[in-house]
């Protein structure tokens, strides 16, 4: 009996990871681009098995805008700095905190389990299973809620501190620890501003270490810790609340006036 198949929305390097995984258990997959009409495909594919919103986190919410009606309680999401607000409109969504790397040529890298939440987790442990890549089941919401703030403290942290110190994270940790707990404090101030909770900062940061330790010679900084900085401090400015240590990071990186 042939099984329901799935919709990926994104064909990038991560896209390609899930979908992959999905023909490997036998789902027929269904690719969008910016060029498929999914109004059209979900006239032809009205009740797939999941929608999964492969985007980057930039894309994301035009995307959401634009998802039919019949695909919207079938959603699971995986993008970086993605918080509940994101997706709060949407019900049964499901959601992947993604610890692992895809890059072009190269396979899968895993550095730590991945965080799933929702009814589609238990399917993506099954899929991602096939490619020796471990997904770890949530059930509680308020866990996955955790999850979410380590991976955004993770990114946040270590790209925006790499602004001032470059380097890997585990060159980080040891040598700009007091640097890099500054940046961390600031970040999960605005995490706490951003979802309305309160979090254990020395949780979150073991969490965060622990990340760091299943891949100390991950670069700190990528192409996108530059806008990361810029929408962490307009994130700030919004909801009124001062982050001292990226504000100068910050100032540091501010293009010079010319005269």
């Amino acid at each position: 009996m042939a099984k329901q198949p799935a919709v990926v929305v994104g064909m990038g390097e991560m896209g390609s990871v899930f979908a992959r995984a999905l023909l490997r258990l036998g789902h027929p997959v269904y690719p969008v681009d910016r060029r498929t009409r999914m109004k059209a495909l979900a006239k032809v594919v009205p009740e797939p098995k999941l929608v999964l919103i492969a985007v980057g986190e930039n894309d994301l919410a035009a995307v959401l805008n634009k998802v039919p009606r019949a695909w919207r309680r079938r959603l699971v999401l995986l993008q970086n700095e993605l918080l509940p607000d994101d997706y709060r409109p949407f019900e049964n969504v499901t959601v992947i905190s993604v610890w692992f790397e895809k890059k072009p040529g190269q396979d899968s890298k895993v550095i730590i389990p991945s965080p799933a939440h929702g009814p589609r987790a238990k399917l993506l442990r099954r899929a991602l299973a096939t490619l020796g890549i471990p997904v770890t089941v949530v059930e509680r919401r308020r866990d996955m809620l955790f999850e979410l703030v380590v991976k955004n403290l993770y990114i946040l942290t270590s790209n925006i501190a790499g602004l001032r110190v470059g380097g890997t994270v585990g060159e980080m940790r040891d040598r700009h620890a007091g640097f890099m707990r500054d940046v961390a404090n600031d970040v999960i101030r605005l995490q706490e501003a951003l979802t309305g909770t309160r979090f254990n900062n020395d949780h979150l940061v073991a969490a965060m270490l622990r990340a760091f330790d299943g891949d100390p010679g991950h670069p700190c900084m990528g192409r996108s810790a530059p806008a990361r900085l810029e929408r962490a401090l307009d994130h700030a400015d919004r909801l009124e609340i001062y982050l001292p240590t990226l504000r100068a990071i910050a100032i540091e990186h501010a293009e010079p006036v010319v005269a």
